[in-house]
């Protein structure tokens, strides 16, 4: 019965339609953190918007086509996520870099699983509010015993992941999930993998120190989502500038996941 099962499944991951909505899932991902990034930019000259998925998926809204596309940016994320549930799934071996391989997938399963039920929940009308809720579940958890080492883990946890991001582009690891050319089109691939990974990274680890930050001080207002991250730094010294560079980075990893979407190895 588990060979059925993974054979099937093998099939599905070879099948061209399955591959052809996986790079479709990367061109979308591409859209998204394209938006993001003009956002973050618009934000740190002084403009207005909000600097979160839900924020983006809204902005599509109201485009022409906007609801047609949300929902086709949802289908190709969730299926770029399912396709690497089968990745972890067909991974194979019981070393390390199999574990690491499986635990890579799986990650990135849920990233995209998450975009697309955003993208889904937006469609169909609901309002969310990355920052509210981020307060409110820490409020929730500073107030339940232990809960503030909770907080504090999910602060560590996610700079961490902030740090790994930006790793990968400092080491260039990427090139084992993308096929780097030869010629201008590899520069392009290794540039904006270098740099999007940098400034993904650098999103991603603002949000745990918010985190850590309300951990150790005790307030649920000191944490928050991407939005109350940029609005934290803004305030600090040179910070548009960060908050630019922020954008920037993204903008970048938006070029990258366009390249991906065309150069992965699936």
């Amino acid at each position: 019965m588990t060979d059925a099962v993974e054979d099937a499944a093998r099939s599905v991951r070879r099948s061209p339609i399955a591959r052809g909505m996986a790079r479709g899932g990367y061109a979308a991902n591409g859209v998204v953190h394209l938006l993001f990034g003009v956002i973050v930019i618009v934000i740190s000259f002084g403009g207005r918007g909000e600097s979160d998925q839900a924020g983006v998926f809204r902005a599509i809204l109201d485009a022409p086509l906007g609801l047609a596309l949300v929902w086709l940016l949802a289908l190709l994320l969730g299926a770029l996520g399912l396709f690497q549930v089968l990745r972890a799934f067909l991974a194979k071996g019981t070393d390390a870099a199999a574990w690491g391989r499986r635990s890579s997938a799986a990650g990135q399963a849920v990233v995209y699983l998450t975009l697309a039920a955003i993208a889904v929940t937006v469609a169909l009308g609901a309002r969310l509010d990355g920052d509210r809720s981020a307060q409110e579940v820490t409020h929730w958890l500073l107030e339940t015993p232990g809960g503030v080492f909770v907080v504090a883990a999910a602060g560590v946890g996610l700079a961490v992941g902030g740090l790994v991001f930006a790793s990968i582009g400092v080491r260039r690891s990427f090139d084992k999930q993308v096929r780097v050319p030869r010629g201008a089109m590899g520069t392009a691939v290794t540039v904006t993998g270098v740099v999007g990974y940098l400034g993904k990274g650098l999103s991603v680890a603002i949000v745990g120190v918010l985190l850590i930050v309300a951990a150790v001080k005790q307030e649920a207002a000191a944490a928050g989502g991407f939005d109350a991250a940029i609005e934290a730094l803004l305030e600090q010294l040179l910070g548009p500038l960060l908050v630019f560079l922020i954008g920037f980075g993204l903008v970048v990893y938006a070029a990258f996941s366009f390249l991906r979407a065309r150069y992965a190895k699936l």
